[in-house]
């Protein structure tokens, strides 16, 4: 009786209790929370998605930063592909033709440190966004990170909340298989909009999500790349 009670009162104490804390402490601080002041112009930004055999989710994942608010003449994409075998480049062909956006498909080598390290070189916009080809951005996404970054001249890089598709878990058939992604939604939840918004709130924010980040250009030229010796690439960033 006392081994399980144990490891019930450990996800309790360790992820539930602070998760409430967490919760409290952000619902009093967003109501005082100061909106960001538009600037009278907009800078130029660049998204980097890396593409390693995306056929499936590219389309969609491009098709979000067209649909974003933020102005779409002022968004350079660069696709990152490290060596796909699959038909990545005809749905980067499809999204060129149905978007118009400033897109690029650039031939990497295989690897994500490599593709991110390649675009880098090749970005022209003031602030660098890097989001994985198998999400999707929501609309202010984009425009709420520029704006953060233009009235905090000490932020350097920034991460986003990721968040599993609530359309997607509702669309799951399998009671066993929704039960697992509510799960994961509730735990990506726990993690990024109590977790890591506390630590951003205490300065105590040491990882970058892969998933969708941004950086200062002029900040990020200053560094060593990502490191493509490991699979931690995002974390050997931040260290750095």
């Amino acid at each position: 009786m006392g081994f399980w009670l144990t490891w019930i009162l450990i996800p309790i104490v360790v992820e539930i209790i602070p998760a409430f804390i967490s919760a409290f402490v952000l619902v009093m601080k967003n109501k005082h929370q100061d909106r960001e002041e538009m600037p009278m112009k907009l800078p130029f930004i660049t998204v980097i998605v890396p593409v390693y055999n995306s056929e499936a989710t590219l389309y969609n994942c491009v098709k979000s930063i067209k649909d974003s608010t933020y102005p779409s003449d002022l968004i350079q994409v660069i696709l990152a592909d490290n060596q796909s075998t699959d038909n990545s480049f005809g749905e980067f062909a499809r999204a060129q033709t149905d978007f118009g956006l400033h897109m690029q498909l650039l031939k990497t080598q295989k690897g994500k440190a490599n593709a991110l390290n390649a675009s880098i070189y090749q970005s022209i916009g003031t602030y660098i966004f890097n989001i994985d080809s198998d999400g999707t951005l929501e609309t202010n996404a984009l425009m709420n990170m520029v704006l953060k970054f233009e009235n905090n001249l000490d932020i350097s890089a920034m991460t986003g909340t990721i968040l599993p598709r609530k359309d997607m878990i509702k669309r799951t058939k399998k009671f066993h298989l929704r039960l697992l992604r509510d799960n994961e939604y509730f735990e990506y939840a726990q993690a990024f909009l109590s977790g890591r918004v506390i630590e951003s709130y205490s300065d105590q924010l040491f990882t970058m999500s892969g998933a969708f980040s941004a950086f200062r250009k002029a900040t990020l030229m200053k560094t060593f790349m990502y490191d493509t010796q490991t699979l931690g690439e995002g974390w050997v960033k931040i260290l750095k």
